[in-house]
């Protein structure tokens, strides 16, 4: 049991949030390519983003392995990204690094997912049973980086979106 749930049930939770996590990533990663930002859209990857590493490490386990190092990895990125938007509005530096910040999360979340596909998907586990030294793994996993890299590099010089500038109260004339 785990929070209640059996490990199930438990297991499908944290799968369904890390699907929202990752389409709502792309939908957000897109539209900064395309120089927009979607508020809501935004919201819901980053935080389904958190709750995807943090629900992993509910997971029963008898040592840290591979995937907790990607969560821990993910919650480390997690945090400037979220100070970058929530409390310092993507100001100067923070808006890349916000940009940088979210495209890496959801290269995580990605990474994660052709690891299980290769470990679920019957079609897949022939071509890479072990996940180490199989060229369709290794070919896979290179593309998904490439693709991350690609789409950071573009977000990172499209996405400029309009930041308040703080108001300068003049002193009242007397």
């Amino acid at each position: 049991m785990v929070l209640g749930m059996s490990l199930p049930t438990f297991t499908l939770l944290h799968v369904i949030i890390s699907l929202i996590g990752i389409v709502t990533g792309i939908v957000v990663v897109l539209a900064m390519i395309g120089g927009r930002k979607l508020a809501g859209w935004t919201d819901v990857f980053l935080w389904t983003t958190v709750l995807t590493s943090v629900t992993g490490f509910l997971f029963p386990f008898t040592k840290f392995g591979p995937p907790h190092a990607v969560g821990v990895l993910s919650l480390i990125i997690l945090t400037p990204t979220l100070l970058g938007l929530y409390a310092f509005h993507l100001a100067g530096s923070w808006r890349w690094i916000y940009v940088a910040g979210s495209v890496a999360s959801l290269y995580f979340n990605s990474f994660v997912a052709v690891v299980q596909a290769f470990n679920k998907v019957p079609a897949l586990n022939v071509l890479a049973p072990t996940q180490t030294n199989e060229p369709a793994f290794a070919i896979s996993q290179g593309l998904v980086l490439v693709l991350f890299v690609v789409l950071g590099f573009l977000a990172t010089k499209r996405f400029h979106p309009a930041v308040p500038v703080p108001s300068r109260s003049s002193p009242a004339m007397t």
